[in-house]
């Protein structure tokens, strides 16, 4: 795998980005629906249009995205060098062949080029998978897991400090 991971807001990595994100979803949550790209699409661009401050970090192997992250001024926190992870996914194609570990690696440097000191992200407990990547990757818990406001599946905070 001749992987390669870069930084960029091209429309096109955005709806291969968006569909990686709606077909990793369904099958995390067990879903045999995966959401179409019109209703995936405005999600990945939420976040990279709030701020001239987010960053989308792509994964490709051989021209193809096959994963990324999607990252943004944390909310209500926009005042602070703290950036929210929002979304990462990697396509069902490439589970488990270090992908998501390669991508979630780069982050902290990107992070730390563009200005940011620290990083958060939440993470249903239950997904133990992306658990043990993220604490493999120094993130740290931080206070206690709620309920998400949707799906009612308890969430974890986690906090990575940037600059080293």
């Amino acid at each position: 795998m001749a992987l390669q991971i870069t930084v960029t807001d091209s429309p096109e990595r955005v709806d291969a980005v968006a569909q990686i994100w709606a077909e990793a979803t369904a099958a995390r949550d067990g879903d045999e629906d995966v959401a179409p790209l019109e209703l995936a699409r405005p999600l990945i661009r939420a976040v990279l249009d709030s701020s001239s401050r987010s960053i989308l970090l792509v994964a490709d192997d051989g021209g193809q995205t096959i994963g990324f992250a999607a990252m943004e001024p944390w909310r209500g926190r926009e005042d602070q060098p703290i950036a929210e992870v929002r979304y990462v996914g990697v396509s069902r194609l490439v589970w488990g062949e270090g992908v998501g570990r390669r991508l979630m690696a780069a982050v902290p440097d990107v992070l730390a080029k563009a200005g940011y000191e620290q990083a958060v992200l939440m993470v249903y407990l239950d997904n133990t998978r992306a658990v043990r990547l993220y604490e493999g990757l120094g993130w740290r818990v931080q206070g206690a897991p709620a309920p998400h406001p949707r799906s009612g599946k308890l969430e974890q905070l986690y906090v990575l400090d940037v600059v080293r």
